[in-house]
């Protein structure tokens, strides 16, 4: 089948060092070894043999994600390469030329892009901007009536923020059931909430053929170890591993260690409350901004995220826009035809006041510019 480049990524692997503010990105500035790592776990950590290590993930670390799905036995947990590697395995497993696979627009668009490649027929289910993109289960029911090998939800959502509620899961789950779909669920904003500590109920446990993926990206704020995990019916994970094997062999050991360290209960909480601290922090940089921007910018308030899905009300293609906004103010924001839904932007907040407050500088005066309102500098 003919690959597929992922736009978004190539977008910002492109350009996201030739810029002074990336705001392209979608989660919080990274953490620090050091607010990971205690005194003693560092000398531990000194310590590690660099050999190879367990394959599907140390068992200490499995266990450890087994806390945050109901039910859920280490047999259950593939520990990958961050969610992206889940979501490719996953895809390679179930999916054959022809399938038919539904995916959630607006959406990270990982899947519909490796299931285009693997020759299905990939079918948008929307969420709807007018209800604040509250999802269209109408539409997601009738594309699954003609058949559906795979439900793609991505909850919370990126780029939107929206967090479906517990009725509106039941009701993706009870579509999934009887069309006997399956059902992935990319959760890797899990603890990203932004009004509420309360974390996103997960989709394990709610049907028998549910996928979580979730990884240490976006709600830890711990990109650079690149951990991430698919939590699978026990029948499901043997075939994920032995594509793992091919792909990667295992992740690294010093990222299953200090993902050990930060699934531990002990420093969890620590972790997700400085993410949601940056994430807080930063919504209101943009809420202010949009306020001393009307008619030019909009929003509908995220429920989580560190990032703003904003729409700019000029009659421009996103890609266009946000070449203007690189070159003219040396920001990066991602494009929003590259996650479904054009005339939006994505702008990530959550990477601290100086960068946003320069970045939504920049990015104002060249819309404006744009739109006939101002000059760029």
């Amino acid at each position: 089948m003919a690959f597929q480049a992922f736009e978004l990524e190539r977008w910002q692997s492109d350009y996201e060092q030739t810029v002074d503010v990336n705001l392209a990105d979608s989660s919080v500035r990274g953490a620090r070894i050091s607010e990971v790592l205690g005194r003693e776990e560092w000398e531990r950590f000194l310590a590690l043999e660099l050999g190879y290590p367990e394959v599907n993930g140390t068992e200490l670390l499995r266990h450890l994600v087994t806390h945050l799905y109901p039910s859920a036995a280490t047999a259950n947990v593939l520990v990958t390469v961050g969610g992206a590697e889940a979501n490719q395995l996953v895809c390679q497993t179930l999916l054959e030329p022809g399938d038919r696979v539904i995916v959630m627009e607006p959406g990270y668009r990982q899947v519909s892009g490796l299931a285009a490649g693997l020759g299905c027929q990939v079918v948008p289910f929307p969420l709807d901007p007018d209800e604040g993109w509250r999802p269209v289960l109408e539409r997601l029911e009738h594309e699954a009536k003609a058949g559906a090998k795979l439900i793609y939800v991505v909850n919370p959502n990126n780029p939107t923020g929206t967090v479906l509620s517990p009725h509106e899961m039941q009701l993706v789950t009870e579509i999934a059931d009887r069309t006997g779909a399956w059902l992935v669920a990319d959760e890797v904003y899990r603890g990203a909430e932004l009004w509420t500590d309360e974390e996103t109920p997960t989709f394990w446990n709610q049907y028998e053929r549910v996928v979580a993926v979730n990884s240490l990206s976006k709600a830890y704020g711990l990109a650079g170890l690149r951990i991430g995990w698919a939590v699978a019916p026990a029948s499901l994970v043997g075939p994920l591993w032995r594509r793992h094997e091919y792909a990667v062999i295992s992740a690294a050991g010093p990222s299953m260690r200090l993902a050990e360290l930060a699934l531990d209960p002990a420093t969890r909480p620590r972790v997700l409350a400085r993410q949601r601290k940056l994430s807080r922090s930063g919504w209101d940089m943009v809420a202010a901004w949009l306020a001393a921007n009307p008619g030019l910018v909009s929003c509908v308030t995220p429920a989580a995220t560190a990032i703003a899905f904003v729409r700019y009300h000029l009659d421009l293609d996103s890609v266009a826009v946000a070449h203007a906004i690189r070159k003219q103010a040396s920001v990066l924001v991602a494009p929003g035809a590259y996650l479904g839904a054009d005339r939006h932007l994505r702008i990530t907040h959550g990477v601290g006041r100086e960068r946003v407050e320069k970045g939504l500088e920049g990015i104002g005066r060249v819309l404006r510019a744009l739109g006939g309102r101002g000059e760029t500098g």
